[in-house]
């Protein structure tokens, strides 16, 4: 059953429940460098590590409970322990007296993500007509973000009226996080629906559908050159703004990224996912080049939220587009690819624009990855032309 947004009671629920779950994560995400390295006197190295571990064990088991959840066919325990994982990450933050203790914790929270992502988006496409994919995705996208918008906001007045007491905002983000999963708990609903025995950890690459190997291919190309948003952020600061300017501009595209979510679902569902991408990968490649090549910090105010329509036009939609290519019973492994594929190409990207912005020039990473996004637009309409062609 729809609501006047057009979606299902299921999309509206979890669309809620991203948003009270990355309510509490970002509440937390921009200050636990802090806390490493000023309270528990980390290295800077190992901030590094840290969030090096947590990210590839997010993408690791993205695909493998993807799989897990075709094979069952039930998404909504793989979500729900995931959130519970990501909830329970803050209390051990907040009674973390050294890092590795901070490490385990930031484990058990990327444990969660990579538990619950594929599921949650297999059930997000269970749960809507494919007419308005799009649509759906871009609501909970919307929601997820508008989550990133509020979390710093709340970790900034928190870091000033509690004077710096960072365990005590890692406690209190439990409280959003935890009404994440009640919402979970008593609003979503999932279908019962008999095991799939056939579901294999190996999607068969001669049966998939051209289009999603094309796309796949062209991810992987993209995010080579899509580095960590951390870069965006030292950008920033090497250009001469102060950290709680930083903070706004953070805040400011993700914003933007709130704010365009839905609308770009919408309009993929009216002319396609396939126009709206490959807008989204040449938005990106002009961003990208300017951020690279911007001379005052000006120009960023503008950058940061173009770059959040970029996003807009990209995530909710992608996923969209992937849930149209493959078999109902087999998103859950199809999400989990794909997903696993840029995550572990963002480590690399990010690899690369290190390496590019100590040994180059401070530009250098961006010009890559403004290159890198070219080629990507390039090859998709390229590849999706043969595609039409073979089948004249």
């Amino acid at each position: 059953m729809k609501n006047k947004l057009g979606i299902s009671k299921n999309v509206f629920a979890l669309g809620l429940v991203s948003f009270f779950n990355d309510v509490a994560s970002e509440m937390i995400y921009p200050i636990v460098p802090i806390f490493l390295t000023s309270v528990l006197g980390a290295p800077v190295a190992v901030v590094g590590l840290i969030e090096g571990i947590a990210e590839s064990t997010a993408s690791v088991l993205k695909v493998v409970s993807g799989w897990l959840s075709d094979k069952w066919q039930k998404r909504k325990p793989f979500v729900v322990a995931g959130y519970s994982f990501s909830a329970i990450s803050k209390i051990l933050l907040s009674l973390a007296f050294s890092w590795p203790f901070v490490l385990f914790a930031r484990f058990v929270d990327r444990f969660g993500k990579g538990t619950r992502t594929s599921a949650r988006d297999a059930l997000i496409t269970e749960s809507s007509e494919e007419s308005v994919r799009g649509r759906s995705f871009g609501f909970h996208r919307a929601f997820d973000t508008l989550g990133a918008v509020i979390g710093p906001l709340i970790a900034l007045l928190a870091i000033h009226y509690l004077d710096k007491n960072y365990r005590l905002i890692f406690f209190l983000a439990f409280i959003p996080a935890c009404v994440g999963i009640l919402l979970l708990l008593f609003l979503v609903k999932e279908k019962t629906k008999g095991k799939n025995p056939s579901a294999t950890l190996n999607l068969s690459w001669r049966n998939l559908d051209p289009s999603f190997k094309n796309f796949l291919l062209i991810s992987f190309i993209f995010a080579l050159g899509n580095s960590s948003d951390v870069f965006l952020i030292l950008r920033a600061q090497n250009l001469g703004l102060s950290v709680t300017l930083v903070v706004a501009l953070y805040v400011l595209f993700n914003f933007t990224y709130a704010i365009f979510s839905m609308p770009a679902g919408i309009i993929s569902d009216k002319i396609g996912p396939k126009k709206v991408l490959l807008t989204g990968f040449l938005l990106f490649s002009a961003v990208y080049l300017f951020f690279g090549l911007a001379p005052s910090s000006i120009f960023l105010w503008l950058l940061f939220p173009v770059y959040g329509m970029y996003m807009a036009l990209t995530e909710g939609v992608g996923k969209a587009y992937i849930s149209n290519l493959v078999p109902r019973e087999k998103t859950g492994t199809a999400f989990g690819v794909y997903q696993t594929t840029i995550g572990l190409c963002t480590f690399f990207a990010s690899l690369i624009a290190g390496l590019f912005w100590t040994y180059i020039d401070v530009s250098a990473p961006f010009i890559f990855g403004s290159i890198m996004a070219a080629i990507s637009a390039f090859l998709f309409v390229a590849l999706e032309k043969k595609i039409k062609l073979a089948k004249v």
